[in-house]
Parts: structure tokens; sequence; C-alpha cells
């Protein structure tokens, strides 16, 4: 008796499905089920989405994968997750332009104490750094 090792054939039946679970797509609702929701197709793979109609443009999240379908729910509208990563990118840029302007801007202040073992006085003296424009 021989074990040996089949190979995994995909033929028309059931290929592996292009999206997964719990990962975020945009998506353009194109038609609406029997049951009232939206369709959406991502890579060909059919995804009904509720709470949805024709032409809408979402952020799906999707919540469960079938052999030929899976199911998504909306989270919000297709390119606000972008737009948002997108500002907050600026947000940090600016910020850190801003720290690093700061640092350079500073006036810094040092004082020196001077005295001497031959004289009973002592001299501080304030010195302060501008930035040179």
């Amino acid at each position: 008796m021989g074990y040996e090792r089949r190979e995994r054939r995909y033929g028309r039946r059931f290929p592996p499905k292009p999206v997964e679970m719990g990962k975020e797509y945009d998506a353009k609702i194109e038609e609406i089920s029997r049951r009232g929701e939206g369709i959406a197709r991502i890579k060909g793979l059919v995804t009904f989405v509720p709470n949805t109609k024709p032409g809408d443009r979402v952020r799906i999240r999707i919540t469960r994968i079938s052999r030929r379908f899976a199911e998504a729910e909306v989270v919000g509208k297709a390119g606000e997750a972008e737009k948002a990563e997108e500002a907050e990118e600026e947000e940090s840029e600016e910020e850190s332009e801003e720290e690093s302007e700061e640092e350079s801007e500073e006036e810094s202040e040092f004082f020196i104490l001077l005295s001497s073992s031959s004289s009973p006085t002592t001299s501080i003296i304030k010195v302060s750094s501008s930035p040179i424009n």
C-alpha cells in the first residue's frame, strides 16, 4: 500500500478566496440581492453588504467567507481610511518640523562662575546663544 501525497488541485469548483476574514476593502455596490443586500465583487468574489444600495462606494470589513460568496459589514465611506491616514501623517510631519524649528530657534543661557583663590570676590557671567539667521 503506497501512501502518496496527492496534489491539491483547485478546479472550477472552489478556488482559493481573494479576501481574508477581518480585512477591510474599498468596494462599489453594483446590484441588490433578493434579500435586499448590496452586492459588491471583490476580485470576482460576490460579497453581500447589508444596508447599501447600487452606486454606493463603501469601505467594508469581511465578516464571513463561504464557498461561493463572502459577507461584509460597512465600516465607512470608500477612501476615508486613506484620507485619515494621510492627515495623520501630515500632522506628525508638521509637528516634527515645528519641534526641530523650536529646538534650533531657542536661545540657550549659560552662567559662568568665576572665582580665584587670590581674590575674595566671585563673578557670575551670563552667556546666551541665539540662532544665527
